[in-house]
């Protein structure tokens, strides 16, 4: 399985959240992903504050353990789908969330599938997404 890391398990992570760090030591780098969204998020966040660079060696340290998948034709695509059929059902999301939710859902098409890493449980609404939260322990998720 690969595993798409969402901006808040990113931040689980910043913070050394236990949980968080010892689901992510259990898989190879190859199969952990942040999208170009989240990336974008995180460093944000950073030019917010500059003087944090403990922060910013531990945001290197990620980036370099992940790969980054890019916004392509097929992500706006999947995007255009997915917040058409969100907002029919009268429940959107915000637009960052649903940016990072169809970078998942057009990887999940492609063996050997990908699971969206949060803790934000409007994700665990969209029908094609399998959805994982690092924040509980290994004993205590769902299988």
């Amino acid at each position: 399985m690969r595993y798409l890391l969402d901006t808040n398990t990113v931040s689980h992570l910043m913070r050394a959240n236990p949980a968080a760090l010892a689901r992510l030591s259990r898989h190879r780098p190859g199969e952990v992903f942040i999208s170009a969204v989240t990336e974008a998020e995180i460093r944000f966040g950073l030019a917010k504050n500059p003087a944090a660079t403990a922060l910013r060696v531990a945001v290197d340290s990620l980036l370099e353990r992940v790969r980054i998948l890019a916004f392509t034709s097929r992500t706006a695509g999947a995007y255009g789908a997915l917040r058409a059929t969100l907002e029919a059902s009268g429940m959107p999301m915000s637009p960052l969330d649903t940016l990072i939710a169809a970078t998942a859902v057009e990887h999940n098409q492609n063996p050997p599938g990908m699971i969206l890493v949060t803790n934000d449980h409007a994700f665990t609404r969209l029908a094609d997404l399998a959805v994982e939260d690092w924040t509980l322990p290994l004993e205590d998720a769902a299988p």
